[in-house]
């Protein structure tokens, strides 16, 4: 066995004893969760998620038909452990109008409505982009989401660790159930 294996199997063995030792073994498993991530056509979900995945977003193929599956939403919000909503800051207004209802629905769904969302404003890069307060006051949340969980932050494909960001927010919500569900 050359010096430099050797060198590494003691360094490896000097590791597995620190975190014997000093961590009290491996670290935890991270908790899994069920989140469904819903938005209108052309509002980035996929590109997002893809990107958060570090998979390119250029071979993304925008969803085809996905107006007329929105009323299939509901389908996949059973078992969900919190909600991801994209939206396209820098729509139309008919779109953002269109988003506005989508996202109200959402929030009041009976499936839906206790658990906590992440509301992103994407296509922060583009000129025609709203900023988080307008949204926030477009989209009435304060007065519709009072007492609920919920996140609205911007973001593009741009700034990964500003999405990154979010989601540790959103994983933060989701601990603090965890929490609450053991306290009771």
């Amino acid at each position: 066995m050359s010096d430099l294996r050797i060198t590494e199997a003691f360094l490896y063995m000097d590791y597995l004893c620190f975190r014997a030792l000093c961590c009290k073994g491996p670290p935890p498993a991270r908790p899994e969760y069920d989140l469904v991530c819903i938005g209108l056509t052309g509002s980035g979900k996929t590109s997002l998620l893809s990107k958060l995945c570090s998979e390119s977003p250029e071979n993304v193929v925008s969803t085809t038909g996905a107006d007329n599956i929105r009323k299939y939403w509901s389908r996949y919000y059973q078992g969900s452990q919190g909600v991801i909503f994209v939206l396209d800051s820098a729509s139309s207004e008919d779109d953002l109008e269109t988003a506005r209802n989508e996202l109200h629905s959402a929030l009041q769904h009976p499936q839906l409505c206790t658990l906590p969302f992440l509301i992103l404003a994407n296509h922060q890069d583009k000129p025609a982009a709203r900023s988080v307060q307008e949204v926030k006051k477009y989209f009435e949340l304060e007065p519709l989401a009072r007492g609920k969980r919920w996140i609205l932050q911007p973001c593009s494909l741009e700034d990964v660790d500003a999405l990154k960001d979010s989601f540790s927010q959103l994983i933060n919500l989701l601990e603090e159930k965890d929490h609450e569900a053991v306290r009771m």
